[in-house]
């Protein structure tokens, strides 16, 4: 079983108080940053860019996992990296040219992984999986936090954690979407070892750090 990592979602967090939030996602336990990055074409909403990555990456040591919500994501790899991003995640639905981007992401110096939205069958990742140290499912419609959880994504999971099992046994698998104390053990063990949480982090009663090791908890019960 590969190492649970919960990675808390600034998309949730209160902007406001965003760098002291990074400050206690990381003295809270969190074992990387997820930053999404929307650009109103791929998603309707308009979000974090690069003054976000760059501020977030001067305030904690955490590795900042960016996954690019955008359409032609091409010219956006070399300034995300450039700007503090250690893991780029783009989407399969948003190029022509997956497999290129996965190698220019490498070549830059990241770690690259390719997403898939809930409407996506598993299989359009399996050229991919020997190339990629990141394959992400969308267990929400991307967009907007706050969504339930798609629980029939799971079985996505499962199947590229089983073709992964074959090629690429020591790929990260992220679920990202809804993901809460009570879905955690289910997505854990479906062969997700990666871990996105918002509002289950960011808009828990009581403390970030609180939050962070009851998900840790939670994940704990699916990895048995």
């Amino acid at each position: 079983m590969k190492a649970i990592k919960i990675a808390p979602s600034v998309l949730a967090a209160d902007f406001a108080r965003l760098g002291d939030q990074v400050k206690e996602a990381e003295a809270g336990g969190a074992d990387m940053l997820h930053v999404d990055v929307m650009d109103g074409h791929f998603v309707p909403p308009v979000n974090l860019g690069l003054l976000i990555v760059e501020a977030i990456n001067r305030t904690t040591k955490l590795f900042l996992d960016v996954h690019l919500m955008v359409e032609r994501p091409d010219h956006l790899l070399r300034p995300f990296v450039e700007s503090g991003a250690d893991s780029v995640t783009v989407h399969y639905e948003a190029t022509d040219h997956i497999h290129r981007l996965v190698y220019d992401i490498r070549k830059l110096g990241a770690r690259a992984g390719a997403g898939i939205n809930p409407g996506t069958p598993a299989s359009m990742l399996d050229e991919l999986l020997e190339d990629i140290d990141l394959a992400l499912v969308m267990t929400v419609n991307p967009g907007w936090g706050g969504q339930p959880f798609i629980e029939s994504c799971l079985s996505k999971v499962k199947r590229i954690r089983s073709r992964a099992a074959e090629t690429n046994p020591s790929l990260d698998i992220e679920v990202d979407g809804g993901v809460n104390g009570s879905n955690i053990p289910s997505c854990v063990a479906a062969g997700a070892n990666v871990l996105v949480a918002g509002m289950s982090v960011f808009g828990a009663d009581g403390s970030i750090g609180a939050a962070i090791s009851g998900l840790r908890s939670a994940a704990s019960g699916g990895s048995r």
